[in-house]
């Protein structure tokens, strides 16, 4: 089995960690507290933002996986009826097979959310035979990121904020009648997204010259936009952004690595089956390297994009020694 074509699994994550964003009218109906990260709380919605109803039917809006499916519910609110097609999934999107029952889920779409860059090729294709009249927003597409690259462009901030923006701007053209209230959710997903933005600006201004090694690619968007050198051995991270089982000296470069602290933190995918990832972190905690789990999907227990991102952002904080 090779590192990255694995199955994932929905291990628990130790920090439950969510963030206000408080919508009254058109709202989710959660409530959610900030971690003590000391970063700046999201403000409430107040005022005519926070009364805002949505003044027509929804817009039908499907999505590939939730990773984006999370911010496209906040963004479309009651305004858009989202299905998200791997929601709480326990299966790799990069291998999914689509049933008849997805396929017809994209039937009758205005609107379709893809990651796009190889990731969900799946969703592309239903979204041309069975929603050919929908638009489309592809991250990889409003970002510019060819098919081959490290898809995994949730983990990109300024990708989050574009498809955030390319999202809002579609559903104002499929429902102009809900204008006001698409950029009232787009601003007060900013608003919500406070606390991981201005925690991405401490790390990085708290960690310079600080590097991280990873048992998979799918944090080096975030990591790079922190500012962190890669220490991954080359031949190691070769294997894994092609999905392949790196050699054993990869391994023992890694290890060696490791055992010589030449990198400050090991982040850790705990999606991935495998027993190498599993020796790699293995290898980090008897060298006292500092391991930081993060996962390639939304885990149990969190009940939004930003605050499944917030606590990793807060784990990694802690790990590379940067004060809140």
């Amino acid at each position: 089995m090779s590192l990255l074509r694995t199955h994932l699994h929905r291990a628990c994550v130790a920090t439950t960690v969510a963030l206000t964003l408080a919508l009254t009218g058109c709202s989710t109906g959660q409530t959610k507290t900030p971690a003590n990260s000391g970063a700046a709380t999201a403000p409430v919605a107040s005022g005519t933002a926070a009364a805002a109803s949505c003044p027509t039917p929804p817009v039908a809006v499907v999505v590939s996986v939730d990773q984006w499916g999370d911010i496209v519910s906040e963004l479309g609110g009651s305004c858009a009826n989202v299905k998200t097609v791997l929601a709480s999934s326990s299966v790799d999107p990069h291998e999914y097979e689509p049933s008849p029952a997805d396929a017809a889920s994209f039937t009758g779409a205005k609107l379709v959310v893809v990651n796009g860059a190889g990731y969900d090729a799946w969703a592309s294709k239903l979204a041309a035979s069975s929603a050919a009249g929908a638009r489309v927003v592809s991250a990889a597409a409003v970002t510019n990121t060819r098919d081959g690259a490290n898809p995994h462009l949730w983990y990109l901030p300024s990708a989050v904020t574009a498809v955030a923006d390319a999202v809002t701007a579609e559903l104002s053209k499929l429902d102009p009648q809900g204008g006001n209230y698409f950029s009232q959710r787009r601003t007060q997903f900013t608003a919500a997204m406070a606390p991981y933005t201005g925690l991405i600006d401490t790390i990085k201004a708290g960690a310079r010259g600080k590097s991280y090694a990873a048992t998979e690619t799918v944090f080096d968007y975030q990591a790079q936009a922190l500012g962190l050198a890669d220490k991954t051995p080359a031949g190691y991270q070769r294997a894994a952004a092609i999905g392949t089982d790196p050699s054993p000296a990869d391994i023992d470069a890694f290890r060696t690595a490791l055992a010589g602290r030449q990198v400050d933190v090991l982040i850790y995918n705990t999606q991935t089956e495998g027993s190498i990832p599993q020796q790699i972190r293995a290898a980090a905690a008897q060298a006292g390297v500092p391991v930081v789990n993060v996962t390639e999907t939304v885990p149990p227990g969190q009940t939004s994009f930003e605050g499944w991102q917030h606590a990793q952002l807060v784990a990694l904080r802690k790990a590379l020694g940067v004060a809140a």
